[in-house]
This record gives structure tokens, C-alpha cells and sequence, in this order.
């Protein structure tokens, strides 16, 4: 079972207390990226830098369902060879638009920075994600990003490689969320930072793995009629109550501001 931080149940933060370290964040928010914080999927708008932005039909069909790393390996040698390089995908990222009411929400969590610790949990990869977060102007929200590693070789080219390997079966290849989330609240706790409650925001069925473990404290903001939102009224038709955290649905981020702005006041 989760303690608050201080481990004493204070619902408020302490106030005229002389204290020699920082109070540790009481709230853990874990982000997704692709139509979560942004309103695409960041790893189709790179064909808007290729020749005539689009992908041969032989590269196209070289999709396997639970390799898209892979794929998109493939996808990211093409751009290469046709002369894709740095500026042209730094540009594509940082054009990305944020989904409907993410400024408003990151607006709120810079404003009560002291009470979340934010970390991003993203299939994607790490250039991209930082690129567009930095554009943004909230890079220096996340605690830490967890994401495919990316980089440019020798030749200028993007690569792409696998986060890590898992034995999740309901996960791609490259990345289960569930193990990524798991073992960071086991290392903060191990730090002596243990959250009150957990909220999850995301979109799809890569989210909805990790968002099985959270408790009755915690609760799961899947992105209104997405695969992650699917998921869930699923699992509470066949299993009532097995999906244990509660399940906000948004349409605009700031739906997510407004319930968090309403957690701090009952709190306070």
C-alpha cells in the first residue's frame, strides 16, 4: 500500500516548518506521447519529410503487427536514403500539434510543480519526443522520459533501437509499459519516495497494459474513444471491478487540469 510521502497521512503540505531537504512530490503523473500529448502519431507525421510525403507500398506492407519498431527502423533507413537528415526531422517534430487543451494542462501542473513528479512512458523515440517537448517549452516538467533510443549515425541518418526486451505478451516486442512503470515506482520507493496516488494519461492498447496495475487510489485518464478507453469498458463488463483504478475519459487535457485542480482542493 502506497504512504504519503512523509509517510504520516498529512493530507497538506506542511507550512512555517523549517525542513533541511524538500518535501518529495505527493502525486505521480505518467504521460504517454503519440495522441496523448500530441494529437498524431509522431511516427507517421515523419513521412511529412519524405519526397512527396509518402512512403513506398512495399515499405508500407513490410508492417508485422508487434514489430513496429522494426518497421519503423525501416522507415527511418528510406528517410536516410533520400536525404532526410536532422533539421528536417527537428522541424517535423516541433510542428506536431499538442492535443486539445494540453498547453492549459501544462499550464496547471508548472503552476503546482512541487505537489507531481511527471514522467512519459512512449513508444515512440527519444529525438522526437525531446525535440517537440523543448519546442513546447515544458521539457523541464518530466522527470524522466522512457522512449525507443534514438540517435544519427556517421551518415546523418535517424536509427532507431528497441527500449529493452520484456516477457509481456500482450505488448510489442520493444516495450511493455507495465514493466517500465513497475520497476520505477519500485526504484523511487526504493529512494524513499512513495507516491499517495498514481494518474495515467494515454490513449492506446500499449497503455492500457500498465494502467491494469494501478489501485483503487490511482486513476486511469484514457483519451475518450481511443483503444485505451475501449479497453477498459471492456474489462468492467466481463470482470466488474477488476480494473481497480478510477477511469476519467477526456476529450480536452483540460478536462484532466479540471479534475486535478479539484483533487488539490479537497486536499487543501
Amino acid at each position: 500500500m502506497r504512504r504519503c510521502c512523509q509517510g504520516v497521512g498529512l493530507p497538506c503540505l506542511f507550512k512555517g516548518v523549517g525542513m533541511a531537504t524538500p518535501r518529495p512530490p505527493r502525486y505521480l503523473l505518467v504521460f504517454d506521447f503519440d495522441e496523448t500529448i500530441v494529437d498524431e502519431n509522431s511516427d507517421d507525421s515523419v513521412v511529412r519529410a519524405a519526397p512527396g510525403q509518402a512512403l513506398p507500398e512495399q515499405l508500407q506492407q513490410s508492417h508485422h503487427e508487434g514489430s513496429y519498431n522494426e518497421y519503423m527502423q525501416r522507415v527511418l533507413a528510406f528517410l536516410g536514403d533520400q536525404g532526410v537528415r536532422v533539421g528536417d526531422f527537428k522541424a517535423v517534430y516541433e510542428n506536431i500539434p499538442l492535443s486539445p487543451g494540453m498547453p492549459e494542462l501544462f499550464q496547471f501542473l508548472s503552476k503546482n510543480h512541487e505537489l507531481f513528479e511527471i514522467i512519459l512512458i512512449s513508444d515512440a523515440n527519444m529525438f522526437g519526443i525531446e525535440a517537440k517537448l523543448r519546442a513546447a517549452g515544458v521539457h523541464s516538467l518530466f522527470r524522466k522520459i522512457f522512449s525507443n533510443p534514438s540517435s544519427f549515425d556517421k551518415r546523418g541518418y535517424l536509427t532507431l533501437g528497441p527500449y529493452h526486451s520484456h516477457k509481456c505478451l500482450d505488448c510489442p516486442a520493444n516495450m511493455c509499459k507495465r514493466k517500465i512503470l513497475t520497476e520505477y515506482l519500485a526504484e523511487r520507493a526504493q529512494e524513499e519516495v512513495e507516491f499517495e496516488r498514481v494518474f495515467y494519461v494515454g490513449d492506446g492498447a500499449n497503455d492500457f497494459c500498465p494502467s491494469v496495475t494501478l489501485t483503487s487510489a490511482d486513476v486511469a485518464f484514457p483519451r475518450k474513444g481511443y483503444p485505451m478507453h475501449r479497453m477498459t469498458q471492456e474489462m468492467e463488463k466481463k470482470q466488474p471491478g477488476a480494473f481497480q483504478a478510477t477511469v476519467v475519459p477526456w476529450e480536452s487535457a483540460t478536462e484532466v487540469a479540471r479534475y486535478l485542480q479539484e483533487l488539490l482542493k479537497k486536499k487543501c
